[in-house]
């Protein structure tokens, strides 16, 4: 008997049994508690900056928030025994609100099924049950106003915040935990003191030696917790737009031929059911929604490299964010992605500058680029663009480095001996330049200033 079968039949009830909400002058403090009853006790915490003169006490949609982050938090835990039950006993979920979780858990833990070759069915893999209330009354706030952008110190979120700064838009950054590149950005966007609004998330490191004693591991739908966490900075400052920076390459499938995305919650059927779970169930009037939703990953470097003082700044490496100060490490497929996407823009000298090493001579890179040129059975499993994007944006960095005599880097020429076509791929990119994706939920105003941007590249 596997694992997952096993551990599922010692271990049947995972329980969320509590949250608790305790409140500073400037601080709102919740814990949560988790139970895996005969195994473990779990106490993660949170920590959110609020404004002075605020207070949540006998806040129902506070409540409701908090609640939710809990439940968001909660798969993370649940994952190490994978309990065919999980019982609630703070909050209240109607038979909708398990659905949505349910396929939340369900396709946000796809990569960590295929990984650990669970077949799980996605009616009853789980069985959710509630058992709580809610006990705050509904408190009228102030009209909402301005922008919350969550700053994860890559890419694409500074092309959402310069672009929205340079358009005249009021933004404040949101950011989980301090990072280098985070405090980096907002200073070199040149935000005024206080922009950037930083909650602290302390993870139960205890589930860590429970990952070491052979219990269950992987990939957890992370986005999902940064979405319900900014709705609570949003929530607790006033804020009327969460502008988040994901990208339509993010709706690609990791692993071809199966629905299995790593970057499941950062794709736009998560944003949609993100948007109505708010409408429905949090009702607090704030807008979610991600900003370069209509643009593939190789519009947003083109656009991103434009922006000459964020070069040396950025960061994107999950690896890399684990150190003090943050890196790239220059060994990843994350590191090799960004290497790419951005060669058409950058030259060799640019590229090894930013990640400290000539990634893209590098023969250890040769099985991360045979994912990511879609030829093997699946992409990396990382926030990385789509197989198509990645290889025109190979073949655009071939011909213009072939057009100006400059020698091609190994995996370059590799790819010319092997997959490279003599196209005009300056056409093709041209196309690129034009691609808007219609599934989004830009709001009017966003949809001018990013059409607009846009223009830079026509």
């Amino acid at each position: 008997m596997n694992k997952y079968k096993t551990f599922r039949e010692k271990y049947p009830v995972f329980i969320y049994r509590s949250y608790h909400i305790t409140e500073t002058q400037d601080t709102v403090n919740i814990s949560y508690e988790f139970s895996i009853p005969e195994l473990a006790e779990f106490n993660p915490s949170w920590s959110f900056p609020k404004l002075e003169n605020l207070s949540v006490s006998g806040d129902r949609t506070f409540e409701r928030l908090v609640f939710s982050l809990g439940m968001a938090e909660a798969v993370s835990y649940w994952k190490a025994v994978c309990s065919p039950e999980i019982h609630v006993e703070c909050g209240e979920l109607s038979p909708e609100q398990i659905q949505w979780w349910k396929k939340l858990y369900f396709n946000g833990l796809g990569e960590f099924f295929y990984i650990n070759g669970i077949e799980a069915d996605t009616d009853d893999f789980v069985n959710i049950t509630s058992a709580g209330s809610f006990s705050g009354e509904e408190i009228k706030r102030p009209e909402l106003s301005g922008c919350l952008v969550p700053i994860g110190g890559g890419k694409d979120s500074i092309l959402t915040l310069q672009t929205l700064i340079d358009a005249g838009r009021k933004c404040m950054c949101y950011s989980i935990n301090e990072r280098c590149s985070i405090t980096e950005t907002v200073r070199t966007a040149g935000l005024p003191s206080g922009s950037l609004i930083t909650a602290r998330r302390n993870f139960d490191r205890s589930l860590i030696e429970y990952n070491k004693k052979g219990f269950l591991n992987g990939h957890t739908p992370f986005s999902s917790v940064v979405a319900f966490s900014a709705e609570i900075t949003a929530y607790l400052y006033g804020k009327k737009y969460i502008v988040l920076s994901n990208e339509s390459s993010a709706n690609e499938s990791t692993v071809i031929g199966r629905s299995v995305n790593h970057q499941y919650s950062k794709s736009f059927e998560f944003e949609k059911d993100f948007h109505e779970y708010e409408e429905k169930y949090l009702k607090t009037g704030i807008y979610y929604f991600s900003f370069l939703r209509p643009l593939s990953e190789l519009q947003i470097a083109a656009m991103f490299s434009v922006n000459r003082k964020y070069l040396l700044v950025f960061r994107s490496c999950n690896l890399g964010s684990k150190v003090s100060p943050d890196v790239w490490c220059g060994e990843c497929p994350k590191c090799l992605f960004v290497s790419l996407i951005l060669s058409p823009f950058l030259s060799d000298n640019a590229l090894t500058d930013i990640f400290g090493r000539d990634l893209l001579n590098a023969e250890s890179m040769s099985g991360y680029f045979t994912e990511l040129i879609g030829k093997s059975d699946h992409k990396p499993f990382e926030c990385v663009g789509s197989v198509d994007e990645v290889n025109l944006a190979v073949s655009l960095a071939i011909q213009r480095r072939e057009a100006s005599g400059q020698k091609l880097p190994l995996l370059f020429e590799n790819y010319r001996k092997n997959f490279y076509s003599p196209e005009n791929h300056e056409t093709e990119y041209k196309q690129y330049c034009r691609y808007f994706n219609n599934e989004n939920l830009l709001p009017e105003s966003f949809r001018e200033i990013l059409l607009n941007e846009m223009e830079r590249l026509l």
